[in-house]
């Protein structure tokens, strides 16, 4: 099997291209790119998600094979469910942020994340409207790469907590989610589609929280691997709010309770607090 640095060139490229054919659909220069949007389970999926995702396991299994690896697609995963988990798991979201993509935000992102042992050890986040690519191997680091240079991350430090700020979703909200808004210290808020274009704000140090309460539905583990890593990679914090650390592969996709990123400044402090504003939500 080939080493990390390794296995992320490819990945690095794969990324890249993944981004060009979303911009195609997404500037609308792919061959017939109405975008045929339908809905799985409440979530839009279009044809770009589609391609993007059947380009994406082609060049990863055609440059890794499937020996050492499974692959675990958003558009795929039906039809493929969670199974070894000693095996490395590619967990892939070929499109993150489809509403704001149909919305023509420009708030969409790729996120590739190899995991182990149900941790991700290296992850790839693209934002194509950005031209930016931000990837991460555990224990060495996160970068944010152009297609001329990269340069190391940072989160950021020495702020008070009443003025970190916090990215919050345009599309999925909730009374109790805007409770706990109204109710944090923090009131700098800052609409951001994607997680991983969420994650790339805070990493950037242009925000340096972000929250997700599950409801009827919650993030799935291709919506969280692949940032969470580039998130710690670069000092910043990502638990559930009693300090647990997520966990990836475990038969469940989903991100059930309360999640908090930060820069780590007040990850426990914020993560205490925000316990204590949901128990006075669900007695009000």
């Amino acid at each position: 099997m080939k080493n990390l640095q390794e296995i992320l060139a490819i990945a690095r490229t794969v990324g890249w291209g993944a981004a060009d054919i979303l911009k195609s659909y997404y500037h609308q220069t792919a061959e017939n790119s109405n975008l045929d949007v339908q809905y799985k389970q409440n979530e839009p999926v279009t044809v770009a998600d589609v391609a993007v995702s059947e380009y994406i396991l082609k060049k990863l299994q055609t440059a890794l094979g499937n020996e050492d690896f499974i692959y675990i697609c958003e558009e795929t995963y039906e039809s493929q469910p969670y199974s070894d988990t000693s095996k490395w798991v590619w967990i892939i979201d070929p499109l993150d942020g489809t509403r704001d993509f149909i919305k023509k935000t420009g708030d969409y992102a790729v996120h590739m994340a190899l995991v182990k042992e149900k941790s991700p050890v290296l992850a790839v986040v693209v934002v194509p409207e950005a031209e930016k690519l931000y990837s991460g191997i555990k224990g060495g680091g996160a970068f944010v790469e152009t297609r001329e240079q990269s340069v190391p991350l940072q989160v950021s430090s020495g702020k008070r907590i009443e003025d970190l700020t916090i990215v919050v979703s345009r599309s999925h909200r909730n009374q109790r989610l805007d409770y706990l808004l109204q109710n944090l210290p923090c009131q700098n808020h800052k609409a951001i589609g994607s997680v991983g274009c969420k994650i790339a704000a805070i990493v950037e140090q242009q925000a340096d929280i972000y929250i997700s309460l599950s409801g009827k539905s919650a993030p799935k583990d291709w919506d969280l691997a692949a940032p969470e890593l580039i998130l710690t990679e670069a000092g910043g914090k990502f638990t559930h709010f009693n300090g647990t650390a997520l966990q990836y592969n475990t038969g469940d996709i989903n991100q059930w309770g309360g999640l908090l990123a930060s820069n780590g400044q007040y990850h426990e402090t914020l993560c205490t607090q925000a316990e204590k504003i949901l128990a006075q939500f669900t007695h009000s």
